[in-house]
């Protein structure tokens, strides 16, 4: 499936996320429910963003893996973050997860998750072949 990204020209570039996306027509569309550092045991992945940003990806990655597809078949990523956290240190974790896969996102300072333990949630959009 090949999602086109868009980036004007006359507009920031940047290597973490595209301006926009195109989903083909006739795709599927996978939406991914919003995914924390929890790890496979239900317990939360570490105290600092990035190994949460890093395992709450994992999750994500393996919600499109079970539905046959990858972080190229994303359309759209939101991101939660604790308000204070330094998010270039969550854009950091994420390269190590995510490659260089840029998509459109939004990112959302939020006061508090269900978890007081959360310090990151992650939802996508992903279009899947017709």
């Amino acid at each position: 499936m090949t999602i086109t990204h868009l980036n004007p020209p006359d507009m920031h570039k940047s290597p973490a996320f595209s301006q926009g996306t195109i989903v083909p027509a006739g795709s599927r569309i996978l939406y991914v429910g919003g995914q924390n550092g929890v790890g496979p045991d239900g317990k939360v992945v570490g105290d600092t963003i990035q190994a949460q940003t890093e395992q709450a990806l994992r999750n994500v990655l393996a919600v499109l893996a079970a539905a046959g597809a990858t972080q190229e078949d994303v359309a759209k990523m939101n991101i939660h973050i604790i308000e204070g956290t330094d998010v270039n240190a969550g854009f950091g974790a994420s390269l190590a997860v995510w490659g260089a896969n840029p998509t459109a996102i939004t990112v959302v300072s939020v006061p508090s998750f269900a978890n007081p333990d959360f310090l990151v949630e992650i939802d996508a959009i992903a279009a899947l072949p017709g």
